[in-house]
């Protein structure tokens, strides 16, 4: 693989040099091989000959002279495969070029190494520094175009050297006489090339051994995003293939151990199976039309292996885990899964769990998360990767009949899946049967419906996109999930989703808390939060440019629902205190701003006393679970309590940039809302805090020995001085003077510690109970 340095120095002198005399060695086989046409075969053809030199002397003379053409046509071809070749290199090359020479206006320096930094670090700007100030976003932006250039230069020099042995060939004593046209055609003819080979792999089912199994995950790596060799693949071996061959992986009654001794290779092989079956449904060419067709139709059809029978819908469901699908296929896919298990359970008379379940069982899932008897867990993970189609399916209604224009039997998404359905259970990933493995995917499904991006998306780069549709899912959430306890306590596995989905809305949650009363739908005029911009325009329509997304009974009763579980709690919280970092920045009075006038201080004080509230009303809520669910239980009690305060390490990890927060540590890369574009002093400083943690405080063995209300307290008291930070992060951040960081600590944590109590006014979701 090139590198960022080979691309940037490469020298194409030689290379010049050798395409000149490429083209001169053509132009001398040209002429030779003219001169054995007319003379050579010419004569040959002409010659009246008869006996053994009719029989031996002809077909050598004709062959010689073919060799001489065939030779030319080599020469050329090599002869355009270095010059394409030597294209792509200096594009990339001036690519490189430019970016290092365009990056010193930007704020940004280029090492030797190709690793993008500050020109000038944050830290060591003097104070008068008036130059750039680049962001994350432009940093990802530089990143981005360096590594477009050296792929761009390696995807060249891959195609050019695999041409080159094409061209060659394998035969010692003739030419190959192989002509090329262009990198992009001998790409293709590459792919093609590739896609055949892994079928004729994939056709030998289980019967493979685990070095082919090994080949053919190779093909898949190498051939990883490339759109002609997926629609290749997915084409040759047929829709009905794709689902004959899983099927048969997961099929042990015919002695097949491939599952049992390398299930990480099988692992694998899900995994880019599933990847290159995504990148092909994204062809709108007549040979995936139809293969998108063929798949939908046989979902509803078994698919039979020696001694299962499971249907299509479940083996397909187990290849669309991982990877970015169409979104109309998605859509299309999915209607006619929920039809056809509508039809199952007799419109819902068999719960979901009886009617998918195949005795004996395929182990259709490799990667974690259930066996895969269930389809709807993996189109849950498909759509969780796709957050255009996830929206747009948990805001319709899907046609229960529609081969029936008459009637209009109909089902809402998101209630069916949120509310109504009875989730089967499946082994989980620790052995036990748990309706987990559904729930978990249901919960990746609404992550990226509700905040439009992939529910595991690396945080880097990434900025706040949420749409007004997003946030229609998004009151869907937040209206059933804080209807009652049990909703989310009664579905294992969602509880850290929820936690994410609340940390991407945390700003609209804190403009709900925000007003007085638990029923009005507007806003507090002039609030500080939400994600309205300078001219008071949200971002999600002219109708919440004042009114608010959720009542303020229901934005507290999520917010202590979620937090009664030890992600929720965490996540949340962690988003809190950034927010609340960040509108600091936003409306607090600037460094040098006179602060003897007390009410340029009001939206600040109103910031905080949000924050502090909401912050007091989790750790109430959880604290109350904690309670409930060790009740008969000290040790793990006072174990839980121990933990409740180690979601302040989570900040270790934040990166914050682009508008938003990435909270990358424990908290498992959920993203929060800036309140502005920029991240600002107040939030820098508070990313530097350590925060207190009675985890700490108390060793392993030490804290089984507290009194149990002395714990308690302690860790609520702990929470309490951890709210602190945002107005302590503010006061302390850069610019202010000795004497107004003095006074803006004292006034400012004054009124957070006593907006702390008022958590306590607010009428707080009961405790879940098991039954």
């Amino acid at each position: 693989m090139l590198t960022f340095d080979q691309v940037l120095h490469v020298r194409l002198g030689s290379l010049n040099d050798a395409i000149t005399d490429w083209g001169s060695t053509h132009d001398k086989l040209t002429k030779l091989e003219e001169k054995a046409e007319i003379g050579l075969r010419a004569k040959a053809d002409k010659a009246d000959w008869s006996g053994e030199n009719a029989g031996v002397t002809r077909p050598f003379v004709t062959k010689t002279a073919k060799e001489f053409s065939d030779a030319a046509k080599v020469a050329d071809s090599i002869r355009k495969i270095l010059r394409d070749a030597m294209a792509e290199f200096k594009s990339a090359k001036e690519a490189l070029e430019k970016q290092i020479e365009d990056a010193p206006a930007k704020g940004i320096r280029i090492d030797s190494k190709g690793v993008v930094s500050y020109l000038i670090h944050p830290d060591r700007r003097s104070e008068d520094y008036d130059g750039p100030k680049p962001q994350e976003a432009d940093f990802e932006a530089v990143r981005s175009a360096l590594k477009s250039a050296i792929d761009k230069a390696n995807e060249a020099d891959e195609i050019a050297s695999r041409a080159l042995k094409s061209v060659v060939g394998t035969d010692e004593n003739n030419f190959s006489g192989t002509e090329y046209k262009s990198l992009e055609d001998e790409s293709k003819a590459q792919d093609a090339e590739d896609a055949k080979a892994a079928a004729k792999l994939a056709e030998k089912g289980d019967d493979a051994t685990p070095e082919e199994i090994d080949r053919l995950n190779k093909y898949f790596k190498d051939n990883k995003d490339d759109p002609y060799f997926a629609e290749r693949f997915a084409v040759e071996v047929g829709a009905k293939g794709n689902l004959e061959y899983w099927a048969d992986m997961g099929d042990a009654s015919d002695g097949n151990r491939l599952g049992v001794d390398h299930p990480d290779k099988l692992k694998e092989l899900q995994k880019n199976w599933s990847m290159t079956l995504a990148t092909a449904t994204h062809s709108t060419s007549h040979d995936m039309e139809q293969w998108k067709a063929d798949m939908i139709k046989a979902g509803s059809e078994p698919i039979q292996t020696r001694g299962t029978h499971p249907y299509g819908f479940q083996v397909m469901s187990n290849l669309m885990r991982v990877g970015n699908y169409d979104n109309k296929f998605l859509r299309s896919y999915g209607n006619a899964l929920v039809v056809a298990e509508d039809k199952i359970t007799h419109g819902g008379s068999n719960p979901p769990g009886r009617a998918w379940y195949q005795t004996p069982q395929n182990h259709l899932n490799w990667i974690g998360g259930g066996a895969g008897q269930d389809p709807m867990s993996g189109f849950m993970e498909a759509l969780g990767h796709n957050p255009k189609a996830s929206t747009d399916f948990f805001n319709s209604d899907i046609d229960l009949t529609p081969e029936n224009s008459k009637d209009d039997k109909k089902l809402n998404a998101f209630d069916y899946f949120s509310k109504d359905r009875d989730w089967p259970e499946e082994l989980n990933d620790k052995g036990h049967m748990s309706k987990e493995p559904g729930y978990d995917s249901l919960g990746h499904a609404l992550e990226s419906a509700t905040t439009g991006h992939p529910y595991d998306a690396l945080p880097e780069g990434l900025k706040d996109v949420r749409t007004a549709d997003n946030a229609e899912v998004m009151q869907k959430v937040v209206e059933y999930y804080s209807s009652d306890p049990k909703h989310m306590h009664e579905q294992p596995g969602i509880d850290d989703s929820l936690g994410k989905m609340g940390a991407a809305y945390i700003d609209e949650l804190d403009r709900s808390l925000e007003q007085d009363s638990d029923e009005i739908m507007e806003e507090k005029k002039n609030s500080p939060f939400g994600n309205n911009n300078k001219e008071g325009h949200s971002r999600f329509g002219e109708k919440f440019d004042t009114e608010l997304l959720w009542k303020r009974g229901d934005a507290v009763n999520f917010m202590g629902i979620v937090a009664q579980s030890e992600s929720g709690h965490s996540t949340l919280s962690q988003a809190q205190m950034l927010y609340t970092a960040s509108v600091l920045d936003d409306v607090g009075p600037k460094p040098g701003t006179d602060l003897t006038d007390d009410r340029v201080l009001t939206d600040a004080r109103t910031t905080l006393r949000i924050g502090s509230e909401a912050q007091g009303l989790m750790d109430e809520t959880r604290m109350a679970q904690i309670d409930k669910d060790y009740e008969h239980d000290a040790e793990e009690h006072k174990k839980a309590i121990g933990r409740n305060t180690e979601w302040v390490k989570f900040g270790v990890g934040a990166a914050a940039a682009g508008g938003v927060a990435a909270l990358t540590g424990g908290a498992g890369g959920a993203l929060v809302p800036l309140a502005t574009e920029t991240v600002g002093g107040a939030v820098v400083t508070f990313l530097g805090m350590e925060a207190d943690d009675i985890a700490e405080k108390y060793e392993k063995d030490n804290i089984l020995k507290q009194n149990m209300d002395d714990l308690k307290n302690d860790a609520l008291r702990t929470g309490k001085e951890n709210s602190l930070n945002p107005g302590k992060a503010y006061a302390n951040a850069p610019g202010w003077s000795d004497n107004d960081s003095n006074y803006l600590d004292e006034e400012l944590v004054e009124n957070v510690r006593n907006a702390r109590n008022n958590s306590k006014d607010n009428s707080l979701p009961d405790p879940y109970e098991k039954p």
